[in-house]
């Protein structure tokens, strides 16, 4: 280095670019008859097939740019990324046959592809064959980069798994989560899991409980009004998502074939544009009316600046139990469809739609009954599982649990693996302990407790239905409690790490954030 030349960090700073500088700057090589050679990834531990692959790939072109995952969208599991995005683009700007590096803030590949409008896409020899790539995204990725007159192509050089050399070396996870990962891994669990995820990709569910919209208020908070004893508060912004039912069916859709949700709407302020528009396609609703009162309403005020730190919530809502023509009809429906569903899968927060009628035909005519029973500020202590006489899978959390059998202070593996089986005719049972994972029992193996797989936390409202909604088709499948309570608490935490209900628990996603982990 010269007296002249500028620090190193100068030198790396200049070829980290932002996305639309990057498109600029890819232009201009274009414009010249440069070829442009682009790589993506998260290279979240940068390591020798990395190196080995980025050298191959600049001898392709004039310019070698890369692109990386920003780290909101890494989905490789607890403690990932371990760099951040910042830390990982100047790690790759150091390598020299590198140009320029820049952060793609997507899920997906796509916005960069079409930033850099590349001449070669530059892949592994690990992603060549389409039918290994569970995500599908390498065959949409190479329609795209043909579509913007490029080609992609896969080096052949010395492959690691970044995943797996983070998860053997660097020690992320506590011990009890690691001794479970070395447990499925033992069993080859991965391979068993993707199985059971291509045959729950076949099943007809019918989900049924209670249509819930969950606005979020995000208001300032401006102190205590002078004159009274009040928090104040600014209005903000403010959102609506479809939840209850509605968001555990969409979870529940992305791994079944097709889903029937069956659900009742108010009249006044019914929300069914929000709904029926919020619904995946592979489901179908069915709407009983109820014709006083409106769709069940919860109203959260959010104070901003924080991560999701609500103040307080307003309910509004007919919660009287369903009776008359309303409750007719809603058990004609069931009865006319119920035979012909794999699982049926009951969420019910207990806001009046599940009468002890419609209970007893769920229990009878069910082919495979999955139940939650919800507490919350509208039931509390009034809607417990032992409502239902009998369950083939029932998932609570630990408050439920011990409501159901009014036990505060006994502990909750006694709970799980001696009380409420004595209570309800199911032969398998799962209870969620928070921060802690879950705990599950069968009639055939007994008890098992499944470390959590995360603990970050964005917004708990809907992680418990996630796990619930995930699992159950896998419960109908007869997936081990083990991995079964492993699976939703992968759900769980891609759950936690939601707005509300702005998107839901993905097949691909969840399938990438497992591979992760068991690699």
């Amino acid at each position: 280095m010269t007296e002249n030349s500028p620090p190193v960090t100068e030198t790396l700073r200049a070829k980290i670019k932002s996305l639309s500088d990057l498109g600029a700057v890819c232009a201009d090589a274009r414009a010249k008859g440069l070829r442009v050679v682009h790589a993506h990834g998260v290279f979240d531990l940068l390591h020798l097939g990395h190196v080995r692959h980025l050298e191959a790939a600049r001898k392709l072109g004039d310019l070698l740019v890369v692109t990386v995952t920003a780290d909101s969208y890494v989905n490789k599991g607890p403690g990932r990324p371990v760099f951040l995005d910042g830390l990982r683009c100047e790690m790759l700007a150091a390598l020299s046959c590198v140009s320029y590096v820049a952060v793609n803030n997507s899920p997906s590949a796509e916005t960069a592809l079409k930033a850099v409008r590349p001449t070669m896409y530059v892949k592994g020899s690990d992603y060549a064959n389409p039918e290994d790539d569970i995500t599908g995204k390498i065959t949409a990725e190479r329609k795209l980069v043909e579509s913007l007159g490029g080609h992609m192509v896969f080096t052949n050089e010395i492959t690691f798994s970044s995943s797996h050399l983070t998860n053997k070396y660097l020690n992320l996870y506590e011990k009890p989560l690691q001794e479970h990962l070395e447990y499925l891994r033992g069993r080859n669990a991965l391979d068993y899991i993707t199985k059971k995820c291509n045959e729950a990709a076949n099943l007809k569910a019918l989900i049924i409980g209670d249509a819930i919209i969950d606005e979020y208020k995000y208001v300032k908070p401006l102190g205590r009004p002078s004159k009274e004893p009040i928090l104040a508060t600014q209005f903000i912004n403010g959102e609506k998502f479809a939840g209850g039912v509605i968001a555990a069916a969409n979870h529940l859709a992305s791994f079944c074939k097709s889903v029937d949700v069956i659900t009742a709407l108010g009249f006044e302020n019914t929300e069914e544009e929000l709904i029926r528009s919020t619904l995946k396609a592979n489901t179908t609703l069915h709407v009983v009316y109820r014709k006083e009162g409106p769709t069940t309403l919860k109203t959260r005020f959010v104070a901003t600046g924080y991560d999701i730190r609500k103040l307080f919530e307003v309910y509004s809502m007919n919660d009287a139990p369903f009776e008359g023509a309303e409750l007719n009809a809603l058990n004609a429906l069931i009865e006319e469809k119920i035979d012909s569903y794999d699982v049926v899968v009951v969420n019910d927060f207990g806001h009046g739609l599940l009468a002890k009628s419609t209970i007893d035909l769920l229990c009878k005519r069910a082919r495979f009954l999955a139940v939650n029973t919800q507490a919350n500020s509208g039931n509390y202590g009034y809607n417990v599982i032992t409502r239902y006489p009998r369950a083939d899978y029932i998932c609570l959390d630990t408050n439920e649990a011990r409501l159901a059998t009014r036990e505060n202070h006994v502990d909750i593996n006694r709970i799980v693996f001696e009380q409420l089986p004595s209570m309800v005719a199911c032969e398998k049972f799962i209870v969620t302990l928070g921060k802690r994972g879950a705990v599950a029992w069968d009639k055939k193996d007994g008890a098992t407790e499944v470390p959590a797989l995360t603990s970050t936390i964005v917004d708990t409202v809907g992680a418990g239905d996630a796990f619930f909604a995930v699992t159950a088709p896998f419960a109908a499948l007869g997936v081990p409690m083990a991995i079964l309570a492993f699976l939703g608490n992968a759900a769980g935490a891609i759950k936690v790490g939601i707005v509300g209900h702005r998107s839901s628990v993905e097949r691909v996603p969840f399938l990438k954030f497992i591979t992760a982990l068991m690699k």
